[in-house]
């Protein structure tokens, strides 16, 4: 169940960056990093939740459930 973390995107949509990001919900910009890159098991609610309020937008706008073999999982094709 591979599930896509897509803050990068509703970061640039929203014209903001991680350093302001991570300063309104209260997390290291190291940890957003990790949260950007999909290299987290979970995250909390209440950190999703001041995300969401940050952004403007749905947890559904931030992650997304895609097949087993999505080229998008690949690490590499990020770069």
């Amino acid at each position: 169940m591979p599930i896509l973390m897509n803050l990068d995107v509703m970061l640039a949509r929203r014209k903001m960056r991680s350093k302001e990001l991570a300063a309104h919900v209260g997390i290291t910009e190291a940890n957003l990093s990790l949260l950007k890159s999909g290299k987290v098991k979970g995250v909390r609610f209440d950190t999703l939740d001041a995300i969401c309020e940050a952004l403007g937008c749905q947890p559904g706008d931030l992650l997304e459930h895609v097949a087993d073999g999505d080229p998008r999982l690949d690490p590499h094709s990020r770069e």
